[in-house]
């Protein structure tokens, strides 16, 4: 079930801190990463994983508790063959490899999206990971592979009128219970990098008062100066929720 404590940003107005405290991102830009260098595709997948590991660090050195990361859509099963059997075994490589870093820094990993076309070495890796670090609250990774937001929201909805049969209505609070990110606030800050400005099928429910931040750098480029660009961003919007500037205003003088 969803941590009662998050609000959700329709509902009512989320309580805000001077930085975000969820970032959600779609790591856009690997394989013109690559290209740009005359390298294969994959190297520029590889070359993200680094990225990856730098950016978490990041995040935890700037207050950042949680981190949402578009690894694989539901789509880019449409991608090459070759290139999608290279990313499988990158992903097993990198948990592997990582998940022994991750639980001796606090971090909980999990993984979001529809795991049925995964092959069982993956799913066990997975399994496995989250399992090593359920227990961690330094800070939370989630890893979307082989998610959509349009699959999130009807698989919420499958699930609630499975568990509840004969429901004729279904509230915000009851659906938003049954999603993939039920157990974190939705994101304050949403990064694409690449240069596209798409949130492409990521967080469709999640996202609907998460401030937007694009940026042309390819994403095994991103490193702590460009996550600090994103945060200056967010830091110079105005977070309304519907209401007006003046309203703002108005609180702060009586804050």
């Amino acid at each position: 079930m969803a941590d009662q404590g998050f609000v959700s940003s329709t509902q009512a107005v989320p309580q805000t801190s001077a930085g975000p405290r969820h970032i959600a991102i779609i790591m856009d830009g690997n394989g013109r990463w690559a290209r740009k260098r005359f390298l294969p595709r994959v190297a520029g997948h590889t070359r993200g994983v680094e990225a990856l590991r730098g950016t978490i660090t990041a995040c935890i050195e700037r207050g950042v508790e949680y981190l949402t990361i578009f690894a694989f859509s539901s789509e880019n099963w449409r991608r090459p063959a070759d290139e999608v059997s290279f990313l499988m075994q990158l992903f097993i490589k990198s948990l592997k490899k990582e998940v022994n870093r991750l639980h001796q820094n606090g971090i909980r990993f999990r993984v979001i999206g529809d795991r049925t076309r995964f092959e069982p070495l993956l799913a066990e890796a997975i399994a496995e990971a989250e399992a090593l670090t359920a227990g961690n609250t330094r800070f939370q990774l989630t890893v979307a592979a082989n998610y959509g937001g349009r699959w999130d929201v009807l698989n919420a909805m499958n699930r609630l009128l499975a568990q509840n049969p004969g429901i004729t209505e279904v509230d915000e609070r009851m659906l938003a219970a049954e999603l993939s990110m039920n157990f974190a606030p939705e994101p304050d800050l949403f990064i694409r990098t690449g240069g596209e400005e798409r949130i492409s099928n990521f967080l469709l429910w999640q996202l609907a008062y998460t401030e937007l931040y694009f940026t042309a750098t390819l994403w095994p480029d991103f490193d702590a100066k460009a996550l600090d660009l994103a945060i200056s961003s967010y830091w110079g919007r105005e977070r309304r929720f519907g209401r007006t500037s003046e309203q703002l205003g108005a609180g702060a003088e009586h804050a």
